[in-house]
């Protein structure tokens, strides 16, 4: 009855018509900020959208129902013409009557708009055998299947949109098959952080192969894909870009530019063998790693300041030698960061005063505690990496 389609633009609406003409139907998936069952573009855009393709094919088959009956009469086994032709606005429940009715005066005009912009309504006309309207299905729906009627009995074509968004804005473990997984908002529009070089070509040209490679090799898989293509078009004077994948923080070297190393002279990271995965930001008794190491070697460092999402077991039994803020990424909370640094400033500042030694870990020890170690070092240190409070007793003294 119906296929899916991620990711489909309402702007190409028009050319994505073969789905009701060959299935009698769409889905489409898509999510929202935390705190919002669906998206503005479902519970508005779209139902504008199929309202005013409804209306235009009406306006069309009323136009030609002297010349072409056939038009009109359309199938003989939908029983749909003009006569029967749904052009109502369907909205959601939660859009207020106000909206509604906003939206309503602004139908014709855009209905004109679209008959004027030279699309082929005709296409639109012969393909649709029922007029479109949205179902809305989120994660609360629920659907007792003895109770759905049988398709050919609707009067309309669904477009069924799915939201795939938690209502709750807490990330979601999903543990449903052997791979776990959280479903983050919006995370596939960057690709460039979790493709690794693959483009949709080369994953459609390979995706049988990805698949079946299963999760173990697979970023060895892709890979290799990535590295073919690139010299098979380098071969052919092609644009053939050099992929790099970001190092892991135990591959970096302690400076990697040379202007940063210039300006930051005097702070150098280093890791010793006891201490593995916990990096020193030389003299400033600032450390980085991450939360698995900080609770295996939390006995090396005077206090722990926590920004995984999660808590660690720590050997410090002091209250004010460790401190949790559960920081989220950028996708998740776009101010869970910023609402979270004066506190960990503040706690820096009072251990770091006490002449304490201090580790900054988040879940890799590569991303929140980096961005909280540099709000630390822009706040209490000076240029040349000297603690503040330390610096100025220097001068006092």
């Amino acid at each position: 009855m119906v296929i899916p389609i991620i990711g489909l633009s309402i702007l190409l609406v028009l050319t994505s018509t073969s789905p009701f003409s060959l299935k009698g139907g769409c889905i489409i998936v898509d999510s929202t900020r935390r705190g919002k069952r669906f998206p503005d573009s479902m519970s508005k855009t779209i139902p504008i959208w199929t309202c005013v393709l409804n209306r235009s094919i009406f306006n069309y088959l009323n136009t030609f129902s002297n010349a072409d009956a056939s038009l009109v009469k359309q199938d003989s086994n939908t029983g749909c013409n003009s006569h029967d032709w749904d052009c109502s606005l369907h909205l959601p429940l939660w859009v207020s009557e106000t909206e509604k009715a906003a939206i309503e005066d602004r139908l014709e005009g855009w209905t004109k708009d679209l008959e004027t912009s030279g699309a082929d309504i005709a296409i639109l006309a012969s393909c649709l055998k029922k007029p479109l309207r949205p179902l809305w299905i989120s994660q609360k729906t629920v659907i007792w299947i003895n109770e759905v009627p049988d398709y050919d009995s609707w009067d309309f074509t669904p477009i069924i949109l799915v939201s795939a968004s938690s209502t709750s804005g807490v990330t979601q473990h999903r543990t449903t098959s052997e791979f776990s997984w959280n479903y983050i908002p919006g995370a596939g529009d960057d690709e460039e952080s979790w493709a690794r070089g693959l483009s949709p070509n080369l994953f459609w040209n390979h995706a049988y192969d990805l698949i079946s490679t299963g999760p173990d090799v697979c970023n060895q898989k892709v890979a290799d894909i990535v590295e073919k293509d690139r010299v098979y078009r380098a071969r052919r004077g092609q644009d053939a870009p050099q992929i790099t994948i970001k190092p892991s923080i135990s591959e970096s070297s302690p400076c990697l530019d040379p202007l940063l190393c210039s300006d930051l002279s005097n702070i150098t990271i280093s890791s010793s063998d006891e201490e593995r995965g916990i990096f020193w930001l030389g003299s400033t008794d600032l450390a980085l790693g991450s939360s698995q190491i900080a609770a295996e070697c939390s006995s090396n460092v005077d206090c722990v300041l926590n920004c995984d999402q999660w808590p660690i077991s720590v050997h410090h039994q002091e209250a004010e030698a460790y401190l949790h803020l559960p920081i989220v990424s950028s996708k998740m909370d776009r101010f869970s960061l910023f609402n979270n640094l004066s506190s960990a400033v503040n706690f820096a500042k009072s251990n770091l005063t006490k002449g304490r030694t201090l580790l900054i870990c988040c879940h890799d020890g590569e991303d929140i505690s980096v961005c909280v170690c540099l709000a630390i070092l822009i706040s209490l240190f000076n240029d040349e990496g000297l603690f503040l409070a330390s610096f100025l007793c220097g001068l006092l003294g």
